[in-house]
């Protein structure tokens, strides 16, 4: 099980990067699974345990996550 944050915009999937780079938090982008439906068809997916890390880190950099999901990738 991994956490995926999907975004409103690639705008927001892209700053999400650069932050969690910035930030030494683990992730990558990857395709929206199909399982989820997302508006910019991009997300952020990292281990569970790092829910509490990633949603600083958003909040720090003002990024808004669509929604937070934890599904099989």
């Amino acid at each position: 099980m991994k956490l995926v944050v999907t975004f409103h915009t690639t705008a927001d999937a892209m700053a999400m990067e650069k932050a969690c780079r910035e930030q030494d938090a683990p992730g990558r982008l990857i395709p929206v699974p199909r399982v989820i439906s997302a508006g910019c068809g991009l997300a952020w997916c990292a281990p569970l345990s790092e829910r509490e890390h990633l949603g600083a880190v958003m909040k720090e950099y003002g990024i808004e996550e669509e929604a937070l999901h934890e599904c099989m990738v």
